[in-house]
């Protein structure tokens, strides 16, 4: 039985060889299979991320829509720029980066420290001061009411080679129709650049003008009394004492605008003895008025 059992297990181990021969040749063909699956797969999402990667070209917007966004591109625009005058936002030009310049350089040691807020150091735009660069310059502004002995005041300071009183600029409506045109007309004064028969020469020591109560100074006193204050400005308050007497050249005033006694001339402010006799002869008219 030995024997036999010895020679039949040859034939076994072929059979189970065989078998195992096929169980290789099968596990080789299903695992290409797999990679022939797997690479199809591949394949395949290859083939959708090339098509969702083709850039298709931007579809043409229509007029309408282009105008559309225009408009609402300027309507932000003024709104921002109506923003920006309200909060009064400046932008410091170059010239203003030269003036601290100036008057860093300019400091005379001599100045109190109380008065320096009063000094400045305009660079007009219109022409150069030359030597009188570091001259400083004090700004004022003559506060009155008509028939107040303002021109006679302003008359006295003209007098002198550097003061400059500019007169009643303020007179012309156009030029205090708001506070931005009234600021824009005193930076124009103060930084020597207003042209008038009083301006002087580049070495003006002192710049203002003659401003009545009337002429806009009450409708907007706190704007301008902020950039008085800002900008180192002195308000000289000029009145007069003597009602009566104020009464009186109202009355003189208005009747020499008909009546035309100097050389048939209307005028406003009499600067000499002379003028102003010729203006009281007619006291029979001013007794009358007064009664």
């Amino acid at each position: 039985m030995r024997s036999r059992n010895r020679k039949e297990t040859p034939a076994l181990s072929v059979r189970f060889g065989s078998r195992r021969q096929k169980k290789g040749s099968r596990g080789k063909r299903s695992s290409i299979k797999g990679w022939s699956s797997c690479f199809a797969r591949f394949h395949n999402m290859i083939c959708i991320m090339q098509d969702s990667l083709v850039i298709k070209p931007p579809k043409k917007c229509p007029l309408v829509l282009w105008m559309a966004i225009l408009g609402l591109i300027m309507i932000s625009g003024v709104y921002i720029c109506s923003l920006c005058l309200k909060l009064r936002v400046f932008v410091v030009t170059p010239n203003q980066l030269r003036g601290k310049a100036t008057k860093q350089t300019c400091h005379d040691p001599r100045i109190p420290q109380s008065e320096l807020h009063y000094m400045h150091y305009p660079e007009p735009t219109t022409y150069s001061r030359k030597e009188c660069t570091c001259t400083p310059v004090r700004f004022f502004a003559i506060l009155s009411m008509q028939r107040s002995g303002s021109g006679w005041f302003e008359t006295l300071l003209n007098s002198h080679v550097n003061v400059s009183s500019n007169g009643e600029i303020f007179s012309v409506k156009e030029r205090r129709i708001n506070i931005s045109s009234i600021t824009e007309t005193l930076d124009k004064v103060y930084n020597l650049d207003w042209y008038s028969s009083a301006s002087k020469n580049e070495c003006t020591a002192a710049v203002g003008l003659k401003w009545m109560l009337n002429q806009g100074l009450m409708q907007h006193h706190k704007e301008i009394i902020e950039y008085f204050n800002k900008r180192g400005v002195s308000a000289i308050l000029l009145f007069r004492r003597n009602l009566l007497r104020r009464l009186v050249s109202v009355l003189a005033n208005s009747h020499d605008r008909n009546a035309k006694q100097l050389n048939g001339t209307h005028k406003a402010h009499v600067h000499s003895k002379d003028e102003a006799d010729v203006l009281s002869q007619d006291i029979s008219l001013r007794s009358t008025q007064l009664c």
